[in-house]
């Protein structure tokens, strides 16, 4: 007999064939985009759930008599509220005509959450059956209207004896950080061995050199230090190339955030083109300055798994280098990437904080907001661009990790629009190409600001609060839990009330 556990673990190598035949089929080989996958998950996720609720049923033409009779039933609307209708019907043919019932709950998009069945008092082969079945309003009226004009399945009436709204089903995020470990959802369409236009997807010993360095990460779980990998000169040199180019553009193209914790890295971590620094010694560092960490990641996450990681001050951040006969291109993240590009950002307070509201918000969120937030982190925390007196500098680490996006950012070229979450949000982007428009931002703390608006108008269950204390996610939902929260939030403020009177009594004195 199979066990709940047996049944998840099936369902997810179901949904991780899906993803890798879906990555396959559907071209598109090109360079990693947050909100590209953003939207295949949506995909990804509609077309699992359609295949898990046809698993337990018989394949039905789509010309059935009853269901053409009704007109058909489209799949719920999104947003459309369901409901559970519960009601007796009388089987015609015994229990052998419950196979028929079962077609037309699947023809009308209909999900049968209960069923039990007696003998009729009157008459003692047949049965009646009582059903609780789930769907959107207009599934139950078709479901309704199919039993009653199907003789062969129902005899007499159909007797309707409750209906309730539907609990709406809340989406499973991380609780503890340690639940960070059942993050790993890959999107495996950039892989060497799946990407003929990988330049590494001829090269057998580079494909066997990242599947060990990945292998490492896979096996991590939280709490462990970050395994330590021997690096090849090939993929120093690969390193050394693309350090040299970006490091001549700083003075001129970067950030002063930027700037100021590269300079750092490099004093501290070991940053020179001819060290790739260690995952752990970078972790640590990030640690003291702003609380994030380092996490290995043997590959491309989803965007929810990804985005709920840095809710808890986390980065997922792969060990493996691009392959040398492309070094200023990759079409997947890589080290490169990820240590030039975002980690010199992570370690800025106010540049930390906005990457983990942007992580808190995600939480809970529908696929739907899911796909704006992946398209607010690309051009923001990717790609965005921000003044600093009075000249555009870069602070997107898809821009700050390649020599010709930090150039072409800066020039004349692309449209550089002000940042506006609403519109920023659902702007179109581009993933084989320079960034065609890009958004600035007058300040890191406005630009919090404009965010923080935004996700208030993003419908989820509950807010919720991170605890760094216990690295827990806790929701709002109850009065003790928000008078716990504000206790805490009151002495905050007396102790900083306390600090502000100081101050101005020593100005004064002075």
């Amino acid at each position: 007999m199979s066990t709940d556990l047996d049944i998840a673990a099936n369902a997810a190598k179901r949904r991780l064939a899906f993803q890798k035949t879906y990555s396959q089929e559907m071209g598109g080989w090109r360079r990693r985009s947050l909100i590209d996958d953003a939207k295949f998950e949506t995909v990804a996720n509609q077309e699992f759930e359609k295949r898990e609720r046809n698993l337990s049923h018989t394949d039905i033409p789509e010309n059935d008599d009853v269901f053409a009779q009704n007109g058909g039933c489209a799949t719920c609307p999104k947003g459309e509220d369901q409901v559970i209708s519960s009601f007796v019907i009388k089987l015609k043919e015994g229990l052998g005509s419950s196979s028929r019932l079962l077609r037309l709950l699947e023809n009308t998009k209909t999900s049968l959450l209960h069923i039990e069945s007696r003998q009729c008092r009157t008459k003692n082969r047949q049965y009646e059956l009582y059903l609780e079945c789930l769907g959107s309003q207009d599934n139950i009226t078709s479901l309704l209207n199919a039993l009653r004009q199907c003789p062969v399945v129902c005899e007499g009436n159909v007797n309707v004896v409750g209906e309730r709204p539907a609990e709406k089903k809340s989406t499973w995020f991380p609780r503890h950080i340690s639940d960070l470990d059942k993050c790993t959802h890959l999107i495996t369409k950039f892989e060497p061995e799946l990407d003929y236009a990988h330049p590494g997807f001829a090269d057998k010993e580079y494909r066997q050199r990242r599947m060990l360095i990945a292998d490492i990460a896979f096996d991590y779980k939280e709490g462990e230090p970050i395994p330590r990998v021997d690096y090849t000169q090939s993929e120093i040199n690969t390193w050394g190339h693309v350090y040299r180019q970006l490091k001549n553009l700083h003075p001129t193209h970067a950030c002063r955030e930027y700037k100021f914790n590269f300079e750092m890295l490099e004093r501290e971590c070991g940053y020179s083109e001819n060290n790739i620094p260690q995952l752990q010694d970078v972790s640590s560092f990030l640690k003291r300055k702003t609380g994030f960490q380092l996490r290995p990641v043997s590959g491309l996450l989803s965007p929810r798994d990804f985005l709920a990681s840095l809710a808890f001050r986390v980065f997922q951040c792969t060990q493996y280098v691009r392959h040398s006969a492309k070094p200023d291109y990759s079409p997947e993240p890589d080290c490169v990437h990820e240590l030039l590009g975002h980690v010199p950002m992570m370690a800025d307070p106010t540049f930390a904080q906005f990457s983990q509201e942007l992580g808190l918000v995600s939480l809970g969120a529908s696929d739907e907001d899911i796909e704006k937030i992946a398209t607010l982190y690309w051009f923001t925390v990717e790609f965005g661009l921000c003044k600093q007196d009075g000249e555009l500098r870069a602070y997107g680490a898809g821009t700050l990790s390649a020599y010709g996006e930090l150039k072409h950012a800066l020039s004349s070229t692309p449209k550089v629009l002000p940042f506006d979450p609403d519109v920023t949000s659902m702007q179109e982007y581009t993933d084989d190409d320079f960034q065609p428009v890009l958004f600035v931002v007058e300040s890191f703390e406005e630009m919090m600001d404009k965010v923080r608006q935004f996700a208030s108008r993003i419908k989820r269950p509950h807010e919720v609060h991170y605890d760094p204390y216990t690295q827990t996610i806790q929701p709002l939902n109850t009065k003790g839990m928000l008078h716990q929260l504000a206790r805490t939030l009151h002495s905050e403020l007396d102790n900083l009330q306390r600090a502000i009177d100081r101050i101005q009594n020593v100005t004064m004195t002075d």
